[in-house]
């Protein structure tokens, strides 16, 4: 089996890494498409690629083609794709908004699957939600989901919605974390704490937190009420963020990307 992945990004690269160590390879190398003269000296650097600047040089020989580029790039790539791919080919999309039938309809391919990953990726913690096409048999579609879980987990959805909504929450979500932690910290600064130990403070602070969720049952509400006696520190914490209607402001946010994503797709 041969990949090829067109779009040499933080994304794009991230599971170019990531399916170069799947044993399904056999220890083929991955075949990497980039426009960026500066990108494809980098990547000339990496022996488990074979880096290709043109589209027909590269195409035919991929049994699976993994795009990884902006959505606003989509129509040109898929138009030019069209005449170099045949019917046996998997196409694999990352970007945001771009559907199914979209695809089918610029490529002239059958087998199309949807996915959306996050930034987490990139040290093996990712989570990609994705959807076939009908097309794509039961034995692809293990194939299919082998190659993405090189980068974390990845969980099959029912409809493409899940993948727009998807977006919002695990797609968009690692950067809701990153601003909670980032005022977080501007709090422990303004408390007198330096950035090193501000920074320490915040991120233990999280990575125990996920722990003890990942490992019990509990509920964050049941969490809450473990940490949060009444008239107490953490109660106080809390009732601030209900009255200021924190709560309802963050599923604002994630809706707002889940619309977005939507939005991309029209």
């Amino acid at each position: 089996m041969k990949v090829l992945v067109i779009g040499a990004g933080n994304m794009g690269l991230t599971y170019a890494q990531g399916m170069s160590k799947s044993k399904l390879l056999k220890k083929r190398n991955i075949m990497i498409l980039d426009t960026s003269e500066e990108k494809i000296q980098e990547l000339n650097k990496i022996s488990h690629f074979d880096v290709y600047e043109d589209l027909k040089d590269c195409v035919p020989q991929a049994d699976i083609v993994f795009i990884a580029v902006k959505p606003y790039h989509s129509e040109e790539l898929f138009k030019a794709l069209a005449p170099l791919l045949n019917k046996e080919q998997i196409l694999i999309s990352i970007m945001a908004g771009i559907t199914i039938d979209y695809m089918k309809d610029l490529t002239g391919l059958d087998k199309v699957v949807r996915a959306m990953p996050n930034l987490p990726a990139q040290i093996g913690k990712g989570l990609t939600s994705y959807i076939a096409s009908d097309a794509v048999s039961k034995v692809e579609l293990i194939l299919v989901e082998n190659l993405l879980d090189t980068t974390g987990k990845s969980i099959l959805v029912s409809n493409e919605n899940f993948i727009d909504a998807s977006t919002g929450i695990s797609g968009s979500g690692p950067a809701y974390v990153f601003y909670f932690m980032q005022s977080m910290m501007e709090a422990a600064l303004q408390m007198g704490f330096s950035k090193n130990i501000s920074k320490v403070l915040v991120s233990e602070t999280f990575t125990g937190a996920v722990e003890l969720f990942n490992q019990s049952d509990y509920s964050p509400n049941k969490w809450m009420d473990m940490v949060a006696s009444k008239g107490g520190t953490t109660r106080a914490a809390l009732d601030s963020m209900e009255d200021n209607n924190v709560n309802e402001l963050i599923k604002e946010a994630a809706f707002a990307a889940f619309n977005r994503a939507v939005e991309l797709g029209k």
